[in-house]
């Protein structure tokens, strides 16, 4: 391991297995990390009931805590917490994948039509099987994505297809899923419509530690994905027909890119309902803290979205239910003002820089 710099410059740090680190990809994620943690802890203690971190630590070192302090903290808020971070992180990887891919700063699993079709397909099978289990609440997530991303495929044509007319094609489909949706949610029953409509605009309040269990390999896993899948994103960043010319192999990359983002983002619209507009958000909040590529990107896209659902998710909390937020509503608030500031300032620096 030593310290050394690139062929732009930057310094980076030098692996005995040749892996490079930047050394400013490296101190991001290392704030990320640490923003991440402080914000966890921070978000324990929010809520009705007067608990907290020290609490928690009190009870980890064997402490019995009253009833309503352990059901608190263990049963509503770090499942909330947790699996808030695991859903941002998958949602922030899968449209980081996208942009790459369809070399398109705005792509994202709802752009592509993932989202709708997942979100399509769990809304007719509660319809039909109101009792549905979870396991086949999933599968039904699953199947519609997948299905979407294979209707693109053979939409697109073969692997010489632009990123710009996955786009096109990605808008055209996620527009007719979406009237479908729209149409369901009109003629169905009053409660199921309400139902699904609070289901549609997000929410952590079904967090608990069985769905965490079920999160967690796919979480470890989506950590592999990344780091065997950062080389191709390089690539597709220059364009399909440059990564052809570079030896990608578009023809099997590309497929499995998609699988990966369409399982990410099915198992994340599962457990709390679609998140708009995180897909685009995170990447590009994490590339204004440290430009990066390959598989930097994807870490720091996967950081950021997790903290911003847990951001989110705070604030639906710290209202104390004077006014109940949903989750994509909050994501909104904390999200959006963020990602305005950063165009803005980058703006500025163009300026400077000029």
């Amino acid at each position: 391991m030593k310290m050394t710099r690139a062929t732009d410059g930057k310094r980076v740090l030098r692996l005995a297995n040749g892996l490079q680190l930047g050394t400013g990809n490296l101190l991001a994620g290392l704030f990320l990390l640490l923003a991440a943690l402080t914000l966890a802890a921070a978000s324990t203690g929010l809520g009705l009931t007067h608990t907290g971190l020290s609490d928690l630590v009190r009870s980890l070192f064997g402490e019995n805590l009253a009833g309503a302090e352990d059901f608190a903290l263990w049963t509503v808020r770090l499942p909330r917490i947790i699996l808030g971070f695991m859903v941002g992180w998958a949602v922030a990887l899968s449209g980081a994948m996208l942009q790459s891919i369809a070399k398109n700063p705005l792509a994202d699993p709802g752009l592509f039509g993932f989202s709708q079709g997942s979100m399509l397909m769990i809304m007719l099978l509660l319809v039909l099987m109101p009792a549905a289990p979870k396991s086949m609440v999933t599968l039904a997530a699953l199947f519609g994505g997948l299905s979407v991303a294979a209707l693109l495929l053979w939409l697109v044509g073969g692997e010489r297809s632009s990123g710009l007319s996955i786009v096109l094609m990605g808008i055209a489909v996620e527009t007719v899923l979406s009237s479908f949706g729209a149409l369901l949610l009109l003629y169905l029953p009053t409660e199921t419509s309400i139902a699904l409509s609070e289901w549609l605009a997000g929410s952590l309040f079904q967090a608990n530690w069985s769905i965490i269990a079920f999160f967690v390999p796919l979480f470890a896993a989506s950590v592999v994905a990344a780091f065997l899948l950062g080389p191709a994103m390089a690539a597709y960043d220059l364009g399909t027909n440059m990564a052809m010319a570079l030896g990608e192999p578009v023809r099997q990359s590309r497929p499995l890119v998609l699988l990966a983002a369409v399982v990410l983002n099915a198992a994340a619209v599962t457990a709390v309902g679609p998140l708009i507009f995180l897909g685009v958000l995170a990447p590009h909040i994490a590339s204004f803290l440290s430009p990066a590529v390959a598989r930097a990107r994807l870490f720091l896209s996967g950081l950021m979205g997790g903290i911003l659902v847990i951001a989110a998710d705070a604030l639906t909390r710290s209202t104390d239910g004077a006014l109940p937020l949903p989750l994509g509503l909050a994501l909104t608030l904390v999200g959006v003002p963020l990602f305005i500031l950063t165009l803005r300032l980058q703006a500025l620096r163009k300026l400077q820089s000029h």
